[in-house]
């Protein structure tokens, strides 16, 4: 996958985060970008839920936008 496709996914993944998790600033998704697992911690800690959902969410997110 070359580098204009890349950064174009990861604006849309960024978009639909956006409008699952709008409490999220722009720095809790960079980490998305950076880490997943530090990521889904974050999720984990503002939105109360357990980890298998939340990574179950946030995987969901990412294959929309695959």
């Amino acid at each position: 996958m070359n580098q204009d496709i890349a950064e174009g996914k990861w604006k849309q993944l960024k978009g639909q985060i956006k409008e699952k998790w709008a409490d999220l600033t722009d720095d809790d998704i960079n980490y998305a970008q950076a880490n997943n697992e530090r990521f889904i911690g974050v999720i984990q800690e503002r939105y109360g839920l357990a980890k298998d959902e939340a990574e179950k969410q946030f995987n969901e997110l990412k294959k929309k936008v695959s």
